[in-house]
């Protein structure tokens, strides 16, 4: 393979969950035939043991091992920029491949001269629908989500922002933001957009990537093939974590997004969205007596104190 043309340098930042990327590793290379790849793992220092007990266990891995944790997107970056590949796939260790979904997508890729970012269908371990698809934060749909319209209005373009996640989408369909467990674009391009912006640590980098990805090309949602994704696998046991870099995430893009009166309108609807969740979690705990409910309600309590420093 070092002799030949690298057609996709795979991408998978690991933290922790070893044994969900020892999977991923396993299917990936079961299932990835008729071109020519590369695997590339960026562990972000990961704290339940030495990663190389699993890529040692595979071929041809090549990895990078940071001395800290340097945040998901300033890590795949870190990929980007030895990636020999002719296209990137940014991968989530937590993918689980049931058949040859890379080449389906790659050849869409070429299919014709537009650049593209492509990302396909994403199940739940069960078979079911997975939200994979998104529209751009606005003033609007933000106030929306956090009136908790988005709920009552599941399948409303003008509610929910997540809409055409429930749509009967069957033919590759141009969209504004994907999930980034699994997106494929040319090197050439996410180079000229210098990758991932490093401002977003965790959350958020992949819709950030898509808008500045549609001034130059196409957001493709391509639902003619299918990937698992084991959704949270790396945050499960760090819920604060989450919920912080959510808010963070969210704060950045407005501010990247919006000024003056914008930037405050979008602020504050993201806020009293928080606010109201407070005494609902809280009162949800009480009624189910049930503590989840309850760490969520102080987790966005913490959040109306949680501010990005840039």
């Amino acid at each position: 393979m070092n002799n030949q043309k690298i057609d996709i340098s795979i991408i998978i930042v690991s933290y922790n969950s070893f044994e969900v990327l020892k999977n991923c590793l396993k299917t990936l290379i079961e299932y990835s035939k008729e071109f020519n790849y590369e695997i590339i793992i960026v562990d972000n220092n990961s704290t339940e043991g030495n990663v190389r007990i699993i890529t040692d266990q595979f071929e041809n891995i090549i990895l990078i091992q940071n001395n800290e944790n340097l945040g998901f997107a300033k890590a795949n970056n870190q990929g980007l920029n030895i990636a020999k590949g002719e296209y990137i796939l940014y991968l989530n260790n937590d993918m689980v491949f049931t058949h040859n979904c890379i080449l389906d997508v790659l050849n869409y890729s070429k299919s014709d001269n537009k650049p593209k970012m492509i990302g396909c269908k994403l199940l739940n371990y069960d078979g079911s629908h997975q939200v994979s698809i998104d529209k751009f934060d606005t003033i609007w749909n933000t106030l929306a989500i956090s009136l908790f319209l988005y709920l009552v209005f599941p399948k409303s373009s003008l509610f929910n922002k997540y809409n055409l996640n429930y749509s009967d989408i069957t033919k590759p369909t141009d969209v504004e933001s994907l999930k980034g467990a699994f997106l494929l674009a040319p090197k050439d391009c996410l180079l000229k957009l210098n990758g991932f912006d490093e401002n977003f640590f965790f959350y958020g980098e992949e819709k950030d990537l898509c808008y500045r990805f549609k001034k130059i090309g196409e957001v493709i949602y391509y639902p003619l093939t299918s990937i698992i994704h084991l959704e949270g696998s790396s945050t499960k046991k760090a819920q604060w974590f989450k919920y912080k870099n959510q808010t963070l995430s969210k704060i950045i893009f407005f501010k990247k997004r919006y000024k003056g009166i914008d930037f405050f309108l979008i602020l504050m609807f993201h806020e009293l969205g928080i606010l109201l969740r407070i005494p609902v979690y809280f009162l949800g705990g009480i009624l189910r007596f049930n503590t989840d409910l309850f760490l969520k309600s102080y987790y966005y309590f913490k959040q109306l104190f949680t501010y990005p420093k840039i």
